[in-house]
């Protein structure tokens, strides 16, 4: 069972589907969780039909492997290079890794989740740390003598994009204060 149901009363067959692209190219489909028209503007807030996936660098120059620090992989090339290795190692527990646009993501059938393989990854903000991310231990793996592990967020990943005047989809950034009142509206509405 995945980590992520979209939302469980509405039919996936009747869920709209969107697809985001970024700016290299790469596409990501979605659910349209919900929908808000304000002034003209749609807003969406999406979750991706896939599972999302993360990667963690492990640095182990401490001796106490407790200790080593856990580097969460945001650069592309090095995701390229490490990306045959994370998607054989997925495909082992018959997961299939897709290099989507803004985040990895696979399909298949999650493992069973098991409170050991909760990992809780304090993200640092701009300003300040972020909440705690838990994350779904999946596989680990080496490459190059490097450690990494595959993970899956435990907490949907969610977007927020907006119609632009031609048409086409853009995403918003949740941190702009304009955009708070939108967003609990899209979060608000989605929950009742």
């Amino acid at each position: 069972m995945s980590a992520f149901p979209f939302n469980q009363e509405q039919d996936p067959e009747e869920t709209e589907v969107i697809t985001l692209i970024d700016e290299d190219g790469r596409s990501l489909e979605c659910y349209v969780e919900n929908a808000l028209e304000k002034e003209d503007i749609t807003y969406l807030l999406l979750m991706p039909v896939d599972i999302p996936a993360v990667i963690i660098a492990w640095d182990e120059e401490e001796n106490d492997e407790d200790e080593a620090e856990a580097i969460l992989l945001e650069d592309p090339e090095e995701i390229n290079s490490i990306f045959p290795d994370a998607k054989a190692v997925l495909a082992e527990l018959n997961l299939a890794l897709k290099n989507t646009g803004f985040t990895l993501t696979m399909n298949g059938e999650l493992p069973p989740l098991e409170e050991e393989d909760i990992l809780s990854l304090e993200i640092e903000g701009v300003e300040q740390p972020l909440d705690a991310e838990e994350l779904q231990f999946l596989v680990g793996f080496y490459h190059e003598e490097n450690k990494y592990s595959i993970y899956t967020p435990l907490a949907p990943l969610l977007f927020l994009a907006k119609s632009n005047s031609d048409g086409n989809l853009e995403l918003v950034s949740p941190e702009n204060d304009s955009i708070q009142p939108i967003l609990e509206d899209l979060l608000f509405e989605e929950n009742d």
